[in-house]
This record gives C-alpha cells, structure tokens and sequence, in this order.
C-alpha cells in the first residue's frame, strides 16, 4: 500500500494560516498534526447530492463513503488524512489518489486490537506518518504544539440524551437537539477525546524548549523531526497507546467497553444512529434494545442533508417521551388571555392530519368523546382539517368559544393555522390507545404513509418505539396499490383476502416488485383472494419485524386506517402468535390522544 501522495511541498512561515487537514476517524492523530503546525478538521459527510461519487466510486459503495468523497474532492481541501476504520475508507483512499487534486494524502492502518504488540504497531505507523507528513511540509515536530492540541475529556452534563452510534455531523446534532430539546451528548464514532492525560515528563520537554534531549542525535529507527520543542520519540511512546486506547468504535475487535456509554447517570435516553448499508453499528443497537434499560430510539441517515426531514416526527416523539408533554401547559391560559374561549370553556378539540384521512374529536372535561369525524385528507392537508375541525364542532354544538385548547397531531400537525399545540403522533397514539384499551401494551398503528409499533408501560407512557416512514412497504398506501392492481374498490379488496384457500407467498415488500409479483400471480390464474391473503401476510411479516424491535408483547391493539381491514389484522395474529385487538375507534386514536393530552395540560 502507497501510503501518501504529495505533489506540493510547502512551509508554513511566522504569521501564516496554518495548514488544514481533514480527517473522518476519531483515531486520526490530530494531535501529532498539531506538532507540525497544522489544524485538523473533521470532513463531515453530509453533502447534498453524491454526483461526483456517483461518477468516481463503485455505485455499491454506501452512503457515508460516497458523501465522504464528495466533501474531499470540494475545492477547500488539499490535505487528508484517512484512517482504516473500514474498507470503504480505503476505497475512499483509492478515489482520491486517483484524481490526484490533492496536495497531501495518507492512509493510517489502524489495528483493530489493543495489546502490547499491536500498540507498537500502531506507534511505527504513526512515525511513519509523521516521516512523511515533516517531508511533505517541511515543518518540524514542536511537542509544545502537541500537547497544546490534546483536550480534556468533556465533564457529562446531567439532564441529556446520548448520541451513540455512527458518525455524528454538526447537522445532525443541531437536529437531534432540537428535535428533542434535551442536551445532547456526542458519543458517535466521529467524537475523539483522550482518556489519559499527557505525562509530566513531555510538558517539561515543551517547557525546557531546546533541552539536551532534543539535540540528541536520532537513534536507530528513529525519525528525525528537528529539535524544537522535544523528540517525537518520546511523544509518541505515550501516545500512541493513548490514541488506540479511546473508547472503542465498533471495527475493534473488543467493544465491550462501550456498555459504559449507556444507562448511566443523567442519561435521560439514547438516540442510536447508524448509516444506511452498514451494519456495524445496527448490531450494537439491537443487543442494546435487548438489554433494556434507558429508553432509546433509532435513525438512520444516508450521507446526505436530506435525511434530517425524516427525523423529525421521531426525534420530536421521543423528546416529548423523556420530557412528558409540556407544550400545551401554557397555551389554555393563553388562549383565554387573548379572548379565545370563555371563562369555564372545557371541551378541547383533537385533530390528527394524516396522509390519507383527516380526523377529528371534541372531548370533554370527563373525557368524554362529544363528537368525531373522520374526513379524506386529499391534496391540501390544511383545507382538510378546516372542514374536519368545522364539521366536528357542528357535530357537537359547540362554538369555538367553548373550546379552552386545540391541539393537532400527525404529519400535517404544524401547517393548521389556529391550533394550540401540536404533538407528534407516536405520543398521541399512546394515550389514544391508552384510552381505548388500558391493559393495551403495544400498539400496531398501520396507517396511509407509515407503520408504527410502540411499546407502553403499564400507565401508558411509551417505552420504546420503531417507524417505517422511508418506503411505502408494509402501509396502507401500499395495500391500497395493491388493490390498483387488481382493480378493486379497497373495501372489495379487504373483504375478498377473507376468502382465501391456499397460501401465496408474495417473496417482495418493495412495492414496485410486489405489484410484479402479483401482476405474475393473475398471469398464472392464481385466485384473487389467495393473492390478496398473500399481500396481508406480507404486510403482517413486516410490521412483526417492526415489533421485535421494540421488544413488544401482548395484549396487543392495532390502530389506523388498516385496522379496518380483517385479513391483516388476522395475519398478525398468526405471526405474532397472540391476538390483536381492534375498536371501533381506532382510527380516531391519534386524535383521541391529541385530546387528551390537551385536557391533561388543563389540570
């Protein structure tokens, strides 16, 4: 392996900018880059398109590794160094060596143990580093510098939620604060801090400046980086062991020291991250899931900005899980402050903007549902919920003055004008399903856009949840494809899958190769309501995966739109291995718990 390329020598003169080097490893020796006057710089693989990448790598590389690509071959960079966390960093090694625009690029094989052997390993390639970076920029090594580079570990602050998992971009931890708002602990792979501390012996080196042990000539196997501030030798023989001693990533051959970055105090919870293709980290998260303990999440982004909108109903969820519902504590008061309801007023007002359907519900102070309606969301979620908050208070004779709170959930919570407060759904499917169902310890919400499965505790209060929001697999949009396919009225079709003699196993849940699937199917003469009991299974299998997750368990109670829909909820049965109950109300759960949720903000 050629590890570096160089096509510029350059010297950093009194009063230039220091050089940058970017890096993407956590153990990139950005403290030995200090010595020689230069400032590392993480290269945060959040870019917004992977054209170049595309172009350049294989089209099987994964997300990270293209957006990596693309943030190095950008303009600013001329100086890289990788580390081999992973085949896909060589493969990224390979590309820009290839292209050949950079001024300075190594590769760092870093061992994925951490003995006495391996340590001296990693202690060589570090000079070697070093050898080849003081070549390149003609700068020599200042231990001073070094030291000046190393920072303490960050003292935890109580009160937070912990980022694990993969690499962490200042995006996406501005997102996950937000979102949450909770203070978020960086623990992601991307996060480096020392846990030991330089010995005494270097920083009297740094303080002595040119001491005798500096202008000893170099022993054998030495690199000779110049006399100023220290010998190399005698930084490294610290801290190489100290680089390979960071918290383990997950590449290492021994992670079980990382157990320590969960359940422990001032941890209000976890979101776990992990990048689409890779697996590295998706197999710490599902033995943490078992393990129980604090309450986590899981998001996946892809290496690009535009999975931070995916995050959102999640991340919001979450936070209004470790927090409690605080939003609307405030907005009553308001409400009647600026005249919008009347001393007394008592009934509030739930609205869930769904995807496909749009529902309402007053409830009063007994809790008590006064009214409902369930209406098409169709093309403007907005107009949608104007007629259903209309046509629920005409329903219930009832003037907005009589309303002490309006509150809205689902995907279009926060484009209605007028509400009070919005939640997210997962927090409202919870209480809703509390209500219907108080022995219900997971609910199967299997609406138009997504799935969801969450895991209650015994008061209601979510334990754990799972989405799928990326793909239409396993939803009620794509049972409604389906039905596109045969071309049948969706209640023809729900009713029909109840016929069914033999099994039929549609083998895809992408939606595009089930249609295929199920297109071969009718070719084939295969009978309507086999396929459609086929379909029902699929979606039944996709939603049990979900509930693993989640480490759910019965009594089980399934709401949204497809818990009109009996086949389904008969194929869950039979994966799941328990019965699924439904209630009549259960398409109006999110909304119920919207309601709720508003009435207890009024005590």
């Amino acid at each position: 392996m050629t590890p570096s390329t160089s096509t510029t020598s350059t010297t950093t003169t009194a009063g230039a900018e220091p050089r940058t080097v970017f890096y993407a490893c956590k153990y990139t020796p950005v403290e030995l880059l200090a010595g020689f006057g230069s400032q590392a710089r993480l290269a945060e693989a959040d870019v917004a398109s992977f054209d170049h990448a595309d172009a350049l790598a294989h089209p099987n590389l994964c997300g990270y590794g293209k957006g990596l690509i693309e943030r190095l071959l950008a303009p600013d960079v001329h100086e890289v160094v990788l580390v081999t966390c992973c085949d896909v960093i060589k493969r990224c090694y390979d590309v820009l060596r290839r292209q050949g625009k950079l001024d300075f690029v190594y590769l760092l094989d870093l061992p994925h143990k951490r003995g006495e052997a391996e340590r001296r390993l990693f202690r060589a390639r570090l000079a070697g580093l070093a050898e080849a970076y003081a070549a390149y920029s003609g700068e020599t090594f200042d231990v001073g510098r070094a030291l000046a580079a190393c920072k303490p570990p960050v003292p935890r602050t109580d009160e937070r939620v912990t980022l694990l998992g993969a690499h962490a971009t200042s995006a996406l931890l501005r997102t996950v604060s937000r979102d949450v708002g909770i203070a978020v602990e960086n623990a992601t792979c991307t996060n480096r801090q020392l846990l030991v501390s330089p010995p005494p012996q270097l920083a009297r080196m740094a303080a002595a400046g040119d001491c005798e042990a500096c202008e000893a000539p170099a022993a054998p196997g030495q690199v000779d980086v110049g006399r100023a501030g220290g010998t190399l030798d005698t930084f490294l023989d610290w801290y190489a062991e100290a680089l390979l001693d960071q918290m383990p990533c997950m590449r290492m051959d021994d992670v079980s020291q990382r157990k320590a970055l969960r359940d422990e105090r001032g941890e209000l919870g976890v979101v776990y991250h992990t990048m689409k293709f890779c697996d590295y980290y998706g197999f710490e998260y599902a033995e943490a899931t078992q393990d129980g303990g604090t309450p986590m999440v899981k998001i996946e982004t892809d290496g690009t900005s535009q999975s931070a909108g995916q995050l959102k109903t999640r991340l919001a969820a979450f936070g209004e899980t470790l927090r409690g519902v605080s939003r609307a504590r405030s907005a009553a008061g308001e409400r009647r402050e600026r005249g919008g309801a009347k001393d007394g007023a008592s009934y509030v007002l739930g609205i869930d903007s769904g995807s496909t359907s749009t529902d309402a519900v007053v409830m009063d102070a007994e809790r008590n549902l006064v009214a409902t309606v369930i209406l098409p969301t169709g093309a403007k979620a907005t107009e949608a919920a104007a007629r259903a908050r209309q046509e629920v208070l005409e329903r219930a004779h009832l003037g907005e003055e009589d309303l002490a709170l309006e509150v809205s959930t689902g995907y279009g919570r926060e484009a209605i004008p007028g509400m009070d407060a919005s939640i997210t759904e997962i927090t409202c499917h919870a209480r809703g399903a509390h209500y219907l169902m108080p022995e219900v310890k997971t609910v199967i919400d299997i609406g138009g856009q997504d799935s969801k499965v969450i895991h209650l505790d015994e008061a209601g209060d979510v334990i754990n949840f799972v989405m799928n929001d990326k793909c239409a697999a396993g939803t009620g949009r794509f049972l409604e494809m389906m039905a596109r396919t045969l071309e049948m009225p969706l209640a023809d079709f729900c009713a029909k899958g109840l016929e069914w003699k033999h099994d039929v196993k549609i083998s895809s849940m992408c939606t595009v190769f089930a249609e295929s699937e199920v297109v071969s199917l009718v070719a084939n003469d295969t009978p309507t309501p086999d396929i459609i009991h086929g379909l029902d299974k699929s979606v039944a299998r996709k939603t049990a995966t979900l509930a693993k997750r989640v480490s759910a368990e019965p009594p089980y109670l399934m709401t949204g739109g497809v818990a009109n829909n009996e086949g389904v909820v008969k194929a869950l049965e039979a994966v799941l291995g328990a019965p699924v109950a439904t209630h009549p109300d259960s398409q109006l759960c999110g909304a119920i718990g919207a309601a709720l949720l508003g009435l207890e903000s009024l005590a």
